[in-house]
């Protein structure tokens, strides 16, 4: 069954190859999409014509953010059963997906202090730190931090899957007990960490990182491995930057509407590199 929507011919003896138009109940596809259920998801709080493209590039994002989350702990999850295809396969899916999470921010990219006003009051106190999709995105990314449970703490359901996370190992906490079951040296330290807590770059494993790229032919999977994850690495830094200079473009330096520092919040997050000894490495190979 195709999904993509389309039109049946119209001509004289098309009826052989024309699709069936007669269902009991809803369509197939709407069964499989849940297109009506979508498409009614827009619940507008102001008068203001452009807020409907912000609300929908906000749903937009969350569903990317749901595909990313899955993508990754599908990679991590084939990490630690040693099965590096398998998780590439779901990193190089990732990469494509943060492509289009990307693209997303086009939409809003251009909006003027006075168009983002024009509805921003209806947002009230709602602000993207507050997504707890993104917040899954970034543990898995090793960006750890207890405190930022406590928005959710009104959604049993929420608050449990996020507090799950907290205390499981990120995606780059298996590749580095992926590196350290091929006998690289990992120090103990590093892998007996507190999951709980951020991780914080190590001269060792930037070391460990350092030898694997400069003995590029006989680690051949463990630096495209490294190469996926500096990918995907890149793709975040684009995105932080890229809700950076909206944000910036939209409000200015004013503060954000969950009472966040706004654009000084998010210049903060800006300069974090993700998966950092992939980065430093390169200057000792």
């Amino acid at each position: 069954m195709s999904l993509s929507p389309g039109s049946p011919d119209s001509g004289a003896g098309s009826v052989a190859n024309d699709p069936n138009l007669d269902f009991a109940g809803t369509t197939p596809y709407e069964d499989y999409v849940q297109a009506d259920v979508l498409t009614h998801l827009q619940h507008l709080r102001s008068d203001d014509p452009g807020e409907m493209v912000f609300l929908v590039t906000t749903q937009v994002m969350e569903l990317w953010f749901t595909v990313i989350v899955h993508e990754w702990e599908t990679a991590s999850r084939a990490l630690r059963e040693d099965r590096v295809p398998v998780a590439m396969d779901a990193l190089k899916r990732s990469v494509r997906e943060l492509e289009a999470l990307n693209h997303s921010w086009r939409p809003l990219a251009q909006l003027t202090p006075a168009q983002f006003n024009a509805y921003r009051a209806a947002l009230g106190e709602g602000s993207g730190f507050q997504s707890a999709m993104y917040r899954r995105m970034e543990f898995l990314l090793g960006e750890k931090s207890a405190s930022m449970l406590v928005p959710h703490r009104g959604a049993p359901r929420v608050h449990a899957e996020l507090e799950k996370a907290l205390h499981e190992p990120s995606l780059y906490d298996e590749v580095l007990g992926l590196l350290a079951r091929r006998g690289l040296p990992v120090p103990a330290a590093v892998l007996g960490r507190d999951l709980a807590q951020r991780y914080e770059p190590s001269a060792e494993v930037e070391a460990v990182w350092a030898g694997i790229y400069a003995e590029a032919d006989q680690n051949g999977e463990l630096v495209r491995l490294g190469e996926a994850l500096s990918d995907v690495a890149e793709l975040v830094w684009r995105w932080r930057n890229d809700h950076l200079v909206a944000t910036r473009r939209a409000m200015g330096s004013k503060t954000g509407t969950g009472g966040s520092a706004g654009v000084a919040w998010l210049e903060k997050r800006a300069q974090k590199n993700v998966f950092p000894e992939l980065w430093t490495a390169r200057s000792h190979v």
